[in-house]
């Protein structure tokens, strides 16, 4: 009944605290789409097909020093499971030792050990020595589920840094593949700016015959040298943007730099495949990300519970069992030289219970902290998709339109140069088309690009590429 009544005061003693409730419910659909079906049922393999670009992947998932570290914060983790649940079991030690005491005779131990013989008359030495060994063992009991509420929040950060792991598996395959995709975008810049440097060559040369026969003036010469001079020093800019490309792949793969295995042609060719979003839903169980911030949630309102469990009494009992003698031929006589104890305390906090208290508080702050990132996990996974599969659609829109201006400005150059030919076109004319063929051409590389990396970020953004 008294240790009831404690446990009763004690209780009422607890702050009460305002907790907050996470927020999951998402909209019915993205952009009024029905269908529940999802890509990232799709193993990566499956969804990205160029040979290339699987190795590269292969060979990162196995290298990627980031990946590695990553592996290691979860052992880390596993680890503190481990100890957590080592904190609930009784913690038993053995333990010996030998020593010695010379008392002072005109003391109560010193007159109390001259008048008590060992044996018959034999007075006990000056010097006692003093031999033991044995165990001890102490426990608390888990009477408020502290202990056990701490490990279940260890397994949660656990299986959390599972998650960011899944995450980053998820983030590193759709970084190679965008990175690949701008390698090969680059590719095709290179070969379209050294086909139109060549075109460029040979109007150059015609522009000087007609100099000589003085049908142009030495004005048109310096501007159509001045065109190829300035295309000649682009083509350095795309080379040393192909040489980082292979170098960042080179580092996502956990390589030193080299050239990156591929084969740019029928890149613009490239179709991705129709994209199937499913259901907001679903993100909450493909998305390792959201599920890593509801596994942190989790075990932030464990930690409340631990914190709160502190307020109340501990139990805890120890006992120790051995043997002690003054005198090693004596060690192991039994039951003279036999020791043993048990004993039971209940300790709880009673004046000064501010840390405590502020523990307590901020446990439950980093819980609401933890509803909210939760909640903005789920939103950001939301609108990234959404902003994905737009992109999707008005890429497709875009590279047809693009297509199509690049084929008119094609056509105009071979127009132009006629006409210049003729006498009926003058040289700004022809020099105007070409560039703004080239600059057509280059939109349409990088729109494509754009259109491929919409195709990678939407398989990230819907939850693929981890399983």
């Amino acid at each position: 009944m008294i240790i009831g009544g404690i446990l009763t005061l004690w209780a009422c003693k607890t702050p009460t605290l305002v907790q907050k409730t996470e927020n999951t419910d998402v909209p019915e659909s993205f952009n009024t789409s029905k269908d529940t079906v999802n890509v990232v049922k799709m193993n990566w393999k499956e969804y990205f097909t160029d040979p290339h670009l699987v190795k590269l992947i292969d060979v990162a998932l196995q290298n990627n020093q980031e990946l590695n570290i990553m592996m290691q914060e979860i052992e880390i983790a596993r680890n503190e499971i481990r100890a957590r649940k080592g904190e609930y079991l009784p913690f038993v030690g053995i333990v010996a030792g030998a020593g010695g005491e010379k008392v002072g005779r005109y003391t109560s131990q010193g007159a109390n050990d001259a008048t008590t013989p060992i044996r018959g008359s034999k007075e006990n030495p000056e010097f006692l020595p003093d031999f033991m060994f044995g165990a001890h063992a102490t426990w608390e009991i888990d009477i408020w589920n502290k202990l056990h509420n701490a490990k279940k929040a260890a397994v949660s950060r656990y299986l959390a840094s599972v998650e960011g792991k899944n995450f980053m598996v998820t983030n590193l395959i759709a970084e190679i593949a965008n990175s690949y995709y701008e390698l090969l975008a680059l590719d095709n810049q290179l070969t379209i700016l050294k086909r139109n440097i060549k075109i460029q060559s040979n109007a150059l040369k015609i522009v000087r015959l007609q100099k000589q026969s003085a049908r142009v003036t030495e004005l048109a010469v310096r501007r159509f040298e001045a065109q190829v001079l300035s295309t000649q020093s682009i083509q350095f800019e795309i080379e040393q943007k192909i040489t980082e490309a292979e170098n960042r792949i080179h580092f996502l793969i956990g390589e030193f730099p080299g050239t990156i295995v591929r084969d740019h042609s029928g890149f613009v060719d490239l179709e991705p495949d129709a994209i199937q979003a499913g259901i907001p839903a679903q993100l909450l169980t493909n998305r390792p990300d959201i599920k890593q911030a509801e596994l942190e949630l989790a075990a932030a309102k464990l930690d409340v519970r631990v914190a709160k469990a502190r307020f109340y009494p501990s139990l805890g009992l120890s006992a120790n069992i051995g043997y002690q003698a003054f005198n090693a031929k004596y060690l192991l006589n039994t039951p003279k030289s036999l020791l043993y104890s048990l004993a039971g305390d209940l300790t709880a906090p009673l004046i000064n219970r501010n840390a405590i208290k502020a523990d307590y508080y901020n446990a439950n702050a980093k819980q609401i902290q933890a509803v909210y990132n939760y909640e903005r996990t789920i939103l950001n996974a939301y609108v990234e998709v959404v902003n994905k599969l737009s992109k999707i659609s008005n890429m497709k829109k875009s590279f047809d339109l693009k297509q199509k201006e690049v084929n008119a400005l094609t056509e105009s150059i071979t127009i132009s140069n006629k006409l210049f030919m003729s006498a009926r076109a003058d040289y700004m004319e022809v020099l105007l088309t070409q560039r703004d063929a080239l600059e057509s051409k280059f939109e349409l590389i990088e729109t494509k690009k754009n259109q491929m990396n919409a195709f990678v970020n939407i398989y990230k953004a819907l939850g693929g590429g981890w399983n």
